[in-house]
């Protein structure tokens, strides 16, 4: 009788005993796994811009459509063989519209009859190239042209010439592992002065690439920059 009493009692004893156990150790399990870093690791690259555009106007004016359609072609021959001397190939240049306006039309402009030409025309060219000193060279030298008789004029005036890097996709990997290097250095100096050690990374995110202008004065020199977000398990 005493044993069919005890035997019941020391199991459930056992059981409160192993169950008061486990739940100790998970709930120490829950808070070592709660200790845990964030930190910012940054990556950051100087390159050169290996593409430029250039979109040009080239203005004219007139009173005759006539005589206004000879000078117009007549100057973007001129135009384009002027590139063609700079040493540009047919592939770097493109031509585009020509847009004519007639002064008189514009039912907005009150001063048209004191205009001292009616039509104005502006003849589109684009200069795509990977070789910017030589554009650059180009941009100085189109100077030359007014002597002609010609106006070059950009047709983003706030942005004359776009420089654009392209080679982002080869730089990615060694980036992101500089990022993730940094951040690692920034974890361990953290855990050293809160007596522990980084553990594994519990939860990475990868920020966006940017590509920015070195400065105003230099937009052909970019910076890339990568910061990375990452959570490293701290352990005793």
């Amino acid at each position: 009788m005493k044993n069919s009493v005890l035997l019941p009692a020391l199991f459930l004893a056992l059981a409160i005993v192993l169950a008061g156990y486990f739940i100790g150790n998970m709930h120490k399990t829950a808070k070592e796994y709660d200790r845990y870093v964030q930190v910012k690791g940054l990556s950051e690259r100087e390159v050169q811009a290996d593409l430029a555009v250039w979109p040009i106007n080239a203005v004219l004016t007139g009173n005759d459509l006539k005589s206004l359609k000879n000078n117009i072609e007549n100057q973007n021959n001129q135009v384009y063989q002027f590139f063609l001397d700079q040493g540009f190939n047919d592939d770097e240049l493109t031509k585009g519209m020509v847009n004519i306006t007639d002064a008189r039309s514009n039912l907005y402009n009150n001063n048209n009859q004191y205009a001292g030409f009616r039509y104005l025309s502006k003849s589109e060219f684009t200069v795509r190239t990977k070789d910017i000193k030589k554009l650059q060279k180009a941009l100085s030298e189109s100077l030359n042209l007014m002597s002609k008789g010609i106006v070059l004029g950009s047709k983003n005036e706030w942005r004359p010439i776009e420089y654009i890097f392209t080679g982002l996709n080869e730089l990615k990997p060694s980036m992101i592992e500089e990022a993730t290097t940094n951040a690692r250095q920034v974890a361990e100096k953290f855990a050293r002065d809160s007596d522990s050690k980084v553990g594994p990374i519990r939860v990475a995110r990868q920020g966006q690439f940017s590509i920015n202008d070195r400065d105003q004065n230099t937009p052909e020199i970019k910076i890339i920059r990568v910061v990375s977000t990452i959570n490293y398990q701290l352990i005793n």
